[in-house]
């Protein structure tokens, strides 16, 4: 070859290689916006003008079980932090939810169905308004009088009340006398650097969205109804006889799991204080939502667990559950388990709230220090369940995900902290059968359209399906590729990074992706496209075997890991692991060169967790 051509084909072969290395991720126009004001850093980090809007809380809210009415009093202190002068205020309820004319993912009963919210005062600073939320979805404008200026705070007063649902879904009654009441009260939604006001309506699927928050807030419920929330018990002695009391103060201390209640106490009537009516009052700062449960008949676990061991701060674990719920036995040895682990382990960021309480519901459902679960009847399934709910603390209520439009962002990592503590609990073989039975294997078998939309699309524009795969199975299996590739040292520095940059933000995906290249010191942006902005799809195959060199053909698309298992003519065998790095440069072959110069019998590709579309062509075997 002449020089000059060597010279040619190096520099085009350098600009190919630099290209697919350093390739830039789409970017919609607001979010480039945001990027262009300097609220988000290239770097990964939250610009230097950076800002996020904040409100105080204070409520006090009545549960009746007679008439099941939800009522409250509450007072917000909202501050405007950005450089935007508001003049309309978006009032977010999402227990709206249950009326007739909002929207859903499908049919409902007439017992999920209600009137939804009822607003008897509301007044913004000076100015009283009538408004009529009736015509409210699960988002309401409301046009004030005189506008919220730039850095500058206004006072909300609002009173309301709202039927719970008799049929529960992530709330509502559980039994004539068990409500768990989430999503109870009207907030102000979140105004932001990329989208402004937050007004997509919630459906039945998508989840949500907050400001982090202070709350001050008390729950009235009648005598003999014990009240488990979000937060701080401010009041113990004020609402439990002594006993109980100190009980539940021995628990936050110890790692023995105590019984605070048990069905003969609670039937006896001798566990709360004996007023007609009891205000029990709670405190929680920076968080994203409160939610309570209450019962006059459930059972009351409770121990504690250390979840920093620089500073011995621990963490009060309890259960609240039906003296049929089974499942729930073991809820708080689990549950102790769970938060050591994901304080130590993965994510191995010390559990951040002051406690967890599992509460016996219908939603399998995660919430701010508490999770809403069912009975299923198999408790190491239930265990499961609840390590996903645990682990949604990290993400959305550790970092202010945006749930509404990017669930793969909360959903995907939880499933992946499910695997992880799954093989400590129950060994790689087991959590690899259940993660690919229920993560992987409804995906990877299903055909459509919708199930190759890429994960950025937004959560609101897939279908059921498509969502949940997006969300979770396809999310998961990303983030484990991209730990397979990273190795777990900087893997886990690289995933701290972006937590300590966002912890109590509101990182968007491309802040993910920013605060993992630079933290990991490697320009990710070809694996980043590769898995969240294409159609692609797990598909392998074993195209040719020529002497000691093995080239595999990636049809689906999907930069995956894979083991490599060779046989040799003397039956010997060896596996040679390979990280997605393989795909680096050539996303559509790859070729594995083996040292041992034996004779090869069978060559068979095995992806693990990362199910093969087609894995029949996974085997290649000599004449």
């Amino acid at each position: 070859m002449e020089k000059k051509t060597f010279q040619f084909v190096f520099i085009a072969f350098l600009f190919l290689a630099q290209n697919s290395f350093s390739q830039e991720l789409y970017m919609p126009r607001n979010i480039k916006e945001a990027y262009a004001k300097g609220t988000r850093s290239m770097d990964g980090k939250p610009g230097k003008n950076y800002w996020q809007n904040h409100g105080k809380y204070t409520m006090d809210i009545s549960v009746d079980p007679k008439t099941k009415l939800v009522s409250g009093t509450e007072t917000i202190v909202y501050e405007n932090n950005s450089n935007d002068t508001l003049r309309n205020l978006a009032v977010r309820f999402v227990n709206n939810l249950h009326k007739p004319s909002s929207p859903r993912s499908g049919t409902v009963s007439d017992d999920f169905l209600s009137n939804g919210l009822t607003i008897t005062s509301l007044k913004i600073g000076d100015d009283v308004y009538k408004e009529d939320a009736r015509s409210w979805g699960t988002v309401g404008n409301v046009k004030m009088n005189k506008a919220i200026l730039p850095h500058s705070k206004t006072t909300i007063a609002i009173d309301w009340n709202y039927p719970l649902s008799k049929e529960s879904g992530r709330e509502g009654q559980i039994d004539e006398t068990t409500f768990f009441v989430a999503y109870s009260y009207p907030r102000v939604s979140v105004f932001d650097d990329y989208n402004m006001w937050d007004r997509l309506p919630h459906t039945d699927r998508q989840e949500f969205y907050n400001d982090f928050n202070d709350y001050t807030f008390s729950v009235k419920a009648p005598k003999n109804y014990v009240v488990y929330a979000t937060g701080d018990l401010l009041n113990p002695d004020e609402v439990l006889q002594p006993e109980f009391s100190e009980r539940l103060k021995k628990s936050y201390v110890t790692d023995e799991i105590l019984h605070i209640a048990n069905e003969t106490e609670l039937k006896s009537g001798v566990v709360t204080k004996q007023n007609d009516w009891n205000v029990w009052k709670f405190e929680a700062k920076h968080i994203s939502d409160v939610c309570f449960g209450l019962s006059d008949h459930y059972l009351w676990d409770a121990s504690s667990v250390l979840v920093d061991k620089k500073t011995n701060r621990r963490t009060s674990v309890q259960a609240a559950y039906d003296v049929k719920g089974t499942d729930f036995l073991n809820s708080v040895k689990n549950n102790q388990y769970a938060l050591d682990f994901f304080s130590n382990s993965w994510p191995g960021v010390p559990y951040p709230f002051s406690k967890m309480t599992a509460f016996q519901g219908f939603a399998d459902m995660e919430y701010p220090m508490m999770c809403n679960d069912s009975q299923m009847g198999d408790p190491i399934f239930a265990q499961l369940v609840q390590d996903h709910e645990v682990a949604h603390t990290y993400f959305p209520f550790y970092m202010g995900i945006n749930e509404t439009r990017y669930a793969f962002m909360d959903e995907g990592w939880a499933t992946t902290f499910e695997y992880l503590i799954g093989i400590a609990e129950h060994g790689k073989e087991a959590a690899d059968k259940f993660y690919k039975d229920f993560r992987v294997k409804d995906y990877i078998s299903d055909m459509s359209t919708e199930e190759d939309q890429p994960i950025i699309t937004m959560s609101t524009q897939v279908s059921g399906a498509g969502y949940g795969n997006n969300s979770y199975g396809k999310a998961s299996l990303s983030y484990l590729a991209l730990k397979d590739m990273l190795g777990d040292d900087l893997f886990k520095k690289s995933l701290h990074a972006y937590m300590d940059n966002w912890n109590g933000k509101h990182p968007i995906p491309w802040d993910y992706f920013n605060s993992i290249n630079t933290a990991s010191g490697r320009n990710l942006n070809w694996f980043f496209n590769n898995w969240f902005f294409t159609n692609n799809y797990i598909d392998l195959s074993v195209r040719n075997v020529d002497k000691n060199i093995v080239s595999i053909a990636n049809v689906g698309g999907f930069a995956v890991p894979f083991d490599l298992v060779v046989t040799y003519q003397d039956n010997t065998k060896e596996t040679l692991h390979q990280t997605p790095a393989v795909w680096q440069v050539n996303q559509k072959l790859a070729k594995v060169i083996l040292k041992n110069k034996k004779q090869i019998k069978q060559v068979v590709l095995d992806g693990g967790i990362f199910m093969d579309a087609t894995p029949g062509n996974n085997t290649w075997t000599a004449n």
